[in-house]
């Protein structure tokens, strides 16, 4: 199994089309981009925050299947932002 990265610029464009509309949920998916990149995303060049390759790998294996490869699409972006949004206030 290699430990390739995604295509970034498809899984952002992704995301952006599925949040940009619902203003409420921007500030979970800021929370949550933070919170899934991977340890010490300012000190690799780009200084991006996203997950590492394997970590999203599995990620999308584990929840599409195939090849990993995976653009998720909008409505699960968009049901994980609100459980994010969720859990959040219960933990309070």
């Amino acid at each position: 199994m290699t430990d390739v990265a995604p295509h970034w610029g498809r899984v952002a464009l992704a995301v952006v089309r599925s949040v940009a509309p619902r203003p409420w949920l921007w500030p979970t998916a800021l929370g949550a981009l933070f919170h899934l990149a991977r340890t010490g995303w300012w000190r690799r060049w780009p200084p991006t925050p996203v997950p590492g390759p394997g970590y999203w790998r599995f990620r999308t294996l584990t929840a599409y299947g195939g090849d990993g490869e995976q653009v998720p699409p909008g409505e699960d972006v968009v049901a994980y932002l609100r459980w994010c949004r969720r859990t959040r206030r219960l933990r309070g």
